[in-house]
């Protein structure tokens, strides 16, 4: 068994806001480039939505499955080690694509080299979410969990916003050579997120209980890797537990894969028909904020009543605003501001009602595995954005953007269902008098 750090020179604890903000910022950078800019780099490449929808929901795939290896990421070497590692993999990752572009079987290339991306980025979480957990007390995580939110979407603004609007600009100066403009996009990616990799080489703390973590006695790791498998599936409630984490998103799953698409089709195929940069500014910065704003809101919310009080409201302002691309697939509107108004106000809500989703997955992953048992509920919950979204293109070049987004409607209700099922403990979530 790996033993605790007990060097004098190497602290135990360090100010969280040295390193929550940039670990969850990194953690962020992977994930949104495989979920989001490759969607927006492949339209821009000329691949059709369903091909987009297809290949870039499969990628959710190590997301859904790190449960499989979650248990082995607690039983063998440091969540430290774990973290800093998977970021040195992700650096090479985004090299490695920004390198495939040029080539003619680049989309080939380009999907087993996310895949890698993907199943580095998916352990990094584990290991991430985990070290949170050891390195702070519990009253520092609460108090953390919007900042940790919050850095996380921005590093979706880095990624889907600063970084698109970067490429449409290189799209530009390299004369329409789009691979170009995007390996040059990658090399950039690869740069800062090999900065991360260093940083947190030398800032992360060493906290006594970040161990590896093995059951006392005789038990193989075999046998121990299915014992916490078992201990999560002998939950109360497991069956609407489940339901939850797949269904309470099965709307925003189907949206999500087709906003860049939309924005960036021409009118004549309904469409919005904006440029790679104006998605980069309406999606991926300005969204993004309003994203950001209500999951700070949502947290400080529940801090102050529970998750118990709010879980009704949040379920509602997550739904509702999508009847934002209803308006804007029916009316295509000109105006640039009201594009914006319109996509902003349905990632507030987004943010705002995800709030519920997340603490629920802290709650239900209480106990002694908790690290295992959260990346569990994360599985299930790249699962629920998986496959419907696998489904999406299809399901949008049948129905046309008009229609479409009148189902991505009607798909809500499973939403509201699911909502109903689930019980949460009246006081979680809820700031404790000191």
């Amino acid at each position: 068994m790996e033993q605790p750090i007990q060097h004098s020179n190497r602290a135990h604890t360090r100010n969280p806001w040295a390193w929550v903000t940039t670990l969850y910022f990194a953690e962020g950078i992977p994930y949104v480039v495989v979920m989001t800019v490759s969607v927006i780099m492949y339209k821009r490449l000329g691949l059709s939505n369903t091909d987009i929808a297809l290949y870039t929901s499969w990628l959710y795939l190590p997301w859904v499955i790190k449960p499989l290896w979650s248990p082995f990421v607690d039983m063998f070497k440091t969540k430290r080690f774990w973290v800093v590692s998977m970021q040195l993999f992700i650096g090479a990752a985004l090299a490695s694509v920004a390198l495939v572009l040029p080539l003619p079987r680049f989309l080939q290339y380009s999907l087993a080299v996310f895949w890698l991306m993907a199943f580095s980025s998916a352990t990094h979480d584990i290991a991430a979410d985990g070290f949170y957990m050891l390195a702070l007390q519990q009253h520092q995580q609460a108090a953390f969990v919007g900042v940790r939110s919050t850095f996380y979407r921005l590093a979706m603004i880095t990624g889907q916003g600063l970084l698109v609007v970067l490429a449409g600009q290189l799209e530009i100066y390299t004369t329409g050579n789009l691979p170009l403009a995007w390996s040059i996009t990658f090399v950039v990616l690869a740069l800062l997120f090999t900065l991360f990799c260093v940083y947190h080489w030398f800032i992360l703390p060493y906290p006594a209980s970040d161990r590896a973590v093995r059951a006392a006695g005789l038990k193989s790791p075999l046998a121990e890797f299915f014992d916490i498998f078992i201990i999560f599936f002998k939950k109360k409630n497991i069956v609407a537990i489940l339901a939850f984490l797949l269904l309470y998103r099965f709307a925003e799953a189907q949206l999500v894969k087709l906003v860049s698409p939309f924005l960036l089709d021409i009118r004549g195929k309904g469409g919005l028909g904006l440029s790679t940069s104006e998605v980069g500014v309406v999606y991926g910065t300005v969204g993004i904020i309003a994203l950001t704003l209500g999951g700070l809101l949502g947290g400080y919310l529940v801090s102050r009543h529970g998750l118990k009080f709010w879980l009704w409201p949040m379920v509602f302002i997550l739904h509702l605003p999508d009847l934002m691309f209803v308006y804007l697939s029916q009316a295509q509107p000109e105006s640039f501001l009201l594009i914006n108004g319109a996509v902003a106000l349905e990632q507030f809500g987004y943010g705002f009602g995800f709030t519920a989703y997340m603490l629920y997955m802290i709650s239900v992953s209480e106990g002694e595995h908790k690290t295992a048992h959260y990346a569990i509920c994360t599985g299930f919950m790249a699962l629920g954005m998986m496959l419907p979204g696998m489904a999406s293109g299809a399901i949008q070049e049948f129905l046309g953007y008009k229609n479409f987004f009148l189902w991505v409607i009607l798909s809500t209700v499973p939403g509201f269902i699911v909502a109903g099922l689930v019980r949460v403990d009246s006081e979680f979530g809820k700031k404790r008098a000191e």
